[in-house]
């Protein structure tokens, strides 16, 4: 397709710079009456140029728009390709919308310099090449005059290129501060409506989108600067040319047919370099905007799989160990996470993380599906180091129920089949029947092929919870995390997603997060954790007798569930 593009640019080009050649034969030769029949084949020749130019420009515009929305769509592929790759501690640090900004807005803005801007760039470069080419044939002495002005017009071309470059990455970056705003208080638009936050939401919005007004205003200023000075030197410099010209006709030493031939080069070389100026301006915005993306290319996750991952048993046998591990998260370096966790899961067995909230409980599971990696310690999954497992192999042996489910906008049985992309419509259903949610799917209007609102909004709580467990259900790895799985439910829906999760942890290794502790009463093992250690372990009875944080808990939560 590149290919295309320069063959009709060149035939596009050859085709405009053509028509001065006509011109001037028809000035030195055409007008007399002994050359009428020159007239014709002019005219002819002429409407074969204008078929030429209309056919290749044409095929220039189709060739470079192609290029454009495939290089785009390849760029937006492989940025999202990186995004999704970039593990939780980036997007702590980078806000999502400014991160969407990125992979729309500065994308478009390449895409329009790649479909528009950059087809004119070739086609005025060749056309202006060309263009003094043939004035050099037509008139040495006139073509150093126009040499003499060209580094009047590019130096401020320059100049003015790289302020508009500046000042498009700054508009750029204000652009995505008001996206990822309103993006973030979109999403939350219950609590925003609920505390009666719209005008204030508003306002703040439209102060960002006045400061990203004020930043293109900027931009488009120094653009206008920039084309305003170069197609004022352009002109003069036409000016002064057709000047000298006149007066070498009126001495004799030129035709006149010679000087409108120059001329037309001239004014084909100056309009090019007029284009030129404009379509600079572009670029250097679609610079910015790529400077932008290259850096979220650049960004080298802090998790990774190894060059040589090692060997992991096959099939798992979901056999999990953490070996005195210490953690904090990058936005809290002062406050450890965990301090010198011990545990040991062996297979089969269903454990339950209990404690006090901020106590670590949610981070050993953040650990094992390496979100992060620990700052001292290890952790084995199937006897193998998990940072030195492949990544992808290590979480497909982990399936997850969380306290917020992750619903998308899409049919139930795409949200089912999330967990494992490759299963049929039967082993949805399957998975449906196991987690107790076939019934309430069947009732809905389009049963499986319902599709659901942003984030499941449509369904309740215990809807999404088993939709979520289903989906674990599918997955059908050895080791099942629950983290808060029920905390948020009412009693009803409480006891049908316990029900439910009943037939998923058998035989599967199960970590279990619970603040309910009358959840995981029947838990084979109960690990009671503080401010990130180990404090307690054992049985619920055991537990319970102990005198300790969890029978301390128990009677409290117990407590009030009987006064409930």
């Amino acid at each position: 397709m590149v290919l295309a593009t320069i063959v009709a640019l060149l035939f596009a080009a050859l085709a405009t710079l053509a028509v001065p050649l006509g011109v001037r034969r028809m000035i030195d030769h055409g007008f007399s009456a002994e050359n009428s029949a020159f007239i014709d084949k002019y005219f002819v020749m002429m409407i074969v140029v204008g078929l030429v130019l209309a056919v290749s420009s044409a095929a220039r515009f189709y060739c470079v728009n192609w290029l454009g929305e495939r290089v785009i769509a390849d760029l937006r592929r492989d940025v999202f390709a990186k995004l999704a790759t970039l593990s939780p501690a980036f997007y702590e640090k980078t806000h999502s919308g400014e991160v969407m900004s990125r992979l729309t807005a500065d994308t478009t803005q390449i895409k329009v310099a790649i479909g528009t801007a950059i087809s004119q760039t070739l086609r005025n470069l060749v056309l202006f090449l060309g263009a003094l080419v043939m004035m050099f044939f037509t008139s040495a002495k006139l073509s150093l005059l126009v040499l003499s002005a060209i580094p009047l017009i590019v130096l401020p071309l320059v100049g003015y290129g790289r302020v508009v470059r500046r000042l498009s990455r700054h508009a750029q970056d204000t652009v995505a501060k008001s996206a990822a705003y309103a993006a973030e208080n979109l999403a939350a638009v219950r609590t925003m409506q609920a505390y009666t936050n719209e005008a204030t939401v508003t306002t703040r919005f439209a102060e960002a989108v006045n400061e990203s007004f004020g930043a293109a205003r900027l931009r488009m200023r120094a653009r206008a600067g920039l084309t305003a000075i170069t197609i004022f030197l352009v002109f003069a410099s036409v000016v002064g040319i057709l000047w000298y010209g006149a007066s070498e006709v009126l001495a004799g030493t030129m035709t006149a047919g010679r000087l409108g031939q120059f001329v037309l080069y001239a004014v084909f070389a100056a309009g090019a370099m007029g284009e030129l100026s404009e379509v600079w301006g572009e670029i250097q915005q679609a610079a910015g905007s790529a400077e932008r993306l290259s850096e979220l290319l650049l960004v080298r996750s802090e998790v990774r799989s190894p060059a040589k991952p090692a060997h992991m048993p096959d099939p798992s046998y979901g056999e999990i160990e953490f070996d005195n591990v210490s953690f904090h998260y990058p936005t809290r370096p002062d406050v450890a996470a965990l301090d010198g966790v011990s545990l040991r899961v062996t297979r089969g067995e269903t454990v339950a993380l209990v404690g006090p909230s901020g106590s670590g409980k949610s981070t050993i599971i953040a650990l094992l599906l390496r979100f992060y990696d620990p700052m001292s310690g290890q952790i084995n999954f199937d006897g193998v180091d998990i940072s030195t497992a492949d990544l992808e192999l290590l979480r497909r042996r982990m399936a997850m129920v969380p306290q917020d489910v992750a619903l998308f906008a899409d049919t139930i049985a795409e949200n089912i089949r999330y967990g494992a992309p490759w299963a049929s419509d039967d082993d949805v259903r399957r998975a449906a029947r196991a987690a107790l949610a076939d019934e309430f799917i069947r009732e809905l209007p389009q049963g499986y092929e319902t599709m659901l609102g942003e984030r499941g909004a449509t369904l309740s709580g215990g809807q999404r919870q088993r939709i979520a467990i289903a989906r674990a259900i599918l997955r059908d790895a050895p080791v099942l995390l629950l983290d808060e799985a029920t905390s948020a439910l009412d009693a009803e829906s409480e006891t049908l997603v316990q029900k439910a999760l009943e037939g998923v942890v058998r035989g599967s290794t199960t970590l279990v997060i619970a603040h309910r502790l009358s959840t995981v009463q029947q838990a084979d093992r109960i690990i009671v954790i503080d401010k990130g250690r180990i404090v307690e372990e054992g049985t619920h009875a055991e537990l319970r007798a102990s005198g300790g944080l969890y029978s301390r808990l128990a009677k409290l939560q117990f407590a009030a569930e009987a006064a409930e």
